[in-house]
């Protein structure tokens, strides 16, 4: 096998949650660019079509699906409904999540704390257990990737919202859960842990808190926040076949700042 061929994805179908901006964009765009056909969810059919239209310039199929993956019921019969009209997928990223709100553990609702765990761990469950059992059924393996956090890792500084790392870290133990049981059915199932990248929605947390961005990035060993294309490369290399030994793995791209 080549270089190409380990790294490459062509004659490969990928699904991608919350794909029409930020780093779910961005992989998708990565997995095109290296030969994969691909489905993105999101809730706004505007910037869906944006992303497709990108991802089709890469000379890949393109197919968008809006759906709020954060209600358990949306998510689970999505899922049902892509599989019906658009299997074998053969790679799912779980990319779904968001912190939302700064709201101290006092101060947080329950109905809040549900709504926000269905978004960041719930989500990721129900496209694994549909999308995974029907790699399991195809007999012919699969890769999940899961966007976790390095918020799954530590808590945070100078900011509430605690689901977000209770959530995201319950994602890490799902994923290697997941992976210990499919293994000898040739599905791999691996985390990528991202730290502070500059995506729409941490340009808006700049905008309203600054002072937690600035905070963030002098505490980054490499003195920047990341660029969302700069996860691309390694959502690639883990839906390819150069990562077939690998599962139950997590991978922080963080720029060094769980280091300190």
């Amino acid at each position: 096998m080549g270089f190409t061929e380990w790294f490459g994805l062509k004659g490969k179908r990928a699904l991608v949650t919350g794909a029409s901006r930020g780093l779910g964009r961005e992989m998708g765009l990565a997995l095109a660019e290296a030969g994969a056909d691909v489905i993105i969810t999101g809730r706004t059919q505007e910037t869906l079509d944006a992303t497709a239209a990108d991802i089709r310039r890469h000379g890949s199929t393109c197919w968008t699906v809006r759906a709020d993956m954060a209600v358990p019921e949306e998510c689970e019969s999505t899922c049902g409904r892509i599989l019906s009209e658009l299997a074998p997928i053969d790679i799912l990223i779980n990319n779904v999540g968001n912190r939302e709100m700064s709201v101290s553990i006092e101060a947080e609702t329950l109905e809040t704390w549900r709504e926000l765990i269905d978004l960041n761990l719930t989500s990721c469950f129900l496209a694994t257990k549909t999308v995974g059992a029907a790699m399991l059924a195809g007999g012919k393996g699969g890769r999940i990737i899961n966007i976790a956090s390095i918020s799954a890792l530590i808590a945070n500084r100078g900011i509430g919202g605690r689901h977000y790392e209770t959530s995201k870290a319950a994602v890490l133990h799902f994923t290697r859960c997941a992976a210990a049981d499919w293994a000898p059915h040739g599905v791999t199932v691996n985390a990528i842990c991202p730290g502070l990248f500059m995506t729409d929605v941490n340009r808006e947390w700049n905008e309203k808190r600054p002072d937690v961005i600035q905070t963030f990035v002098a505490n980054v060993p490499m003195g920047r926040p990341g660029n969302p294309h700069e996860i691309g490369p390694l959502a690639v290399f883990l839906a390819s076949p150069a990562a077939a030994y690998i599962t139950g793995a997590s991978f922080v791209i963080d720029g060094g700042y769980t280091l300190w």
